[in-house]
């Protein structure tokens, strides 16, 4: 009688509960990772390519997850004494589960985070820890963890492909090749302007923003987002900047690092914003390509106005690197102090006119702000985000 056949016995059979990590994926950086306890890990960074140095940009992939269990993650090889870590800076969560069931996107997470001077040393290097206590907040779940907000190339290739399609934008943003990056990647150069009325053509100055010459200041290329969403936008002062100026933008300076999950290099293993004086067009195509293009700019229309956008991992607040010779005209206008101090009355909230510096120190003379300058453009800005 089958219906009094025994139940079918199977002995319990711990699973095995280590977390998968991985982080080949666009973007990602993890080189290894070492189990040390049941519910903790060692991690350790990729430099970037073909340096020994600049690991500091994580961003990998974390499944098998067990909810509500304390794990411990720390990561061992930073090369920068100082950290936001130190000052209330936390890691970025991203739960699958919580995005498919809740709409829930990246997220602050980690407890007792402390950011330290290791015992490890190599080649007369000292390299510090970031570690972190937290919770899965669900079984079986794909988890991501990141140092800041991602923000890949195909990101901004679809953000561009949607701008082209919009009938309306497209009639005042127009998108071109500035170049190609030593992998092949596309480097997009934007510009952006109202049409002219007929018969009513004026010599418009020009504006010029580039963003994510390094590749770890994923908040550049949100800040850029922000700069686009409003330029492109349908407001009174978007349109009244349309048709004041001409906006030349490169949004991804370097795409090759960006792609690979470097935290400031190219492939040649260099940092592009100290290479603005280099004639090889060879070795930094975007550094180039974008020097000449605003040289063509130059021979046409003032510039008005030179910004490189970046990302800051050790100050708070966001602020701008400006240049100022020791006796400057006393015009208020030329003065480079005047656009960041009217940032400042604009959103005294979000932008620190005392943390602005506008001094050209030596080690400096190779980025974009300060070759700029000696190139003419006197309101010639880098803007740090915290």
């Amino acid at each position: 009688l089958r219906a009094f056949c025994p139940v079918k016995q199977t002995l319990h059979q711990e699973e095995d509960n280590t977390l998968i990590f991985e982080a080949r994926f666009e973007s990602g950086n993890l080189q290894k990772v070492v189990k040390v306890g049941e519910f903790e890990y060692q991690l350790t960074l990729r430099n970037d390519l073909y340096t020994s140095r600049h690991g500091q940009w994580y961003y990998f992939r974390v499944s098998n997850t067990q909810a509500g269990m304390p794990y411990r993650f720390t990561i061992v090889n930073f090369t920068k004494r100082k950290s936001l870590y130190s000052h209330g800076l936390r890691p970025l969560l991203y739960s699958e589960a919580d995005a498919k069931k809740h709409n829930i996107g990246w997220r602050r997470t980690g407890d007792e985070i402390k950011y330290y001077k290791n015992d490890a040393n190599e080649g007369g290097r000292q390299y510090f820890s970031l570690t972190w206590t937290f919770q899965f907040p669900h079984d079986g779940d794909t988890c991501y963890f990141a140092h800041c907000y991602p923000y890949t190339y195909s990101n901004l290739q679809e953000y561009l492909v949607a701008v082209s399609k919009d009938p309306m934008k497209s009639k005042f943003c127009k998108i071109h090749i500035l170049c190609r990056s030593l992998a092949g990647n596309i480097v997009y150069v934007l510009t952006i302007t109202n049409p002219p009325e007929s018969g009513k053509e004026t010599k418009r100055k020009a504006v010029i923003l580039t963003a994510r010459v390094h590749p770890g200041e994923t908040n550049s290329s949100w800040i850029m987002k922000g700069f686009l969403d409003y330029i492109l936008g349908e407001s009174g002062k978007a349109q009244q900047l349309r048709d004041a100026f001409v906006f030349k933008v490169v949004p991804m300076l370097n795409p090759d690092g960006v792609i690979v999950g470097n935290h400031r290099c190219s492939l040649t293993g260099h940092d592009l914003n100290r290479k603005y004086k280099s004639n090889v067009r060879k070795c930094y195509p975007s550094i180039w390509y974008t020097r000449n293009m605003i040289r063509r700019v130059m021979e046409k229309r003032d510039i008005f106005l030179y910004c490189d956008i970046h990302g800051h991992n050790r100050k708070q607040n966001v602020f701008m690197y400006g240049c100022e010779r020791k006796q400057e005209p006393k015009v208020p206008c030329l003065h480079p102090r005047a656009f960041p101090l009217l940032l400042s009355k604009n959103c005294p909230d979000k932008f620190s006119f005392p943390d602005c510096r506008f001094r050209v120190r030596r080690s400096k003379e190779g980025t974009g702000r300060v070759v700029m300058w000696k190139m003419g453009i006197n309101n010639s800005y880098t803007l740090e985000a915290s």
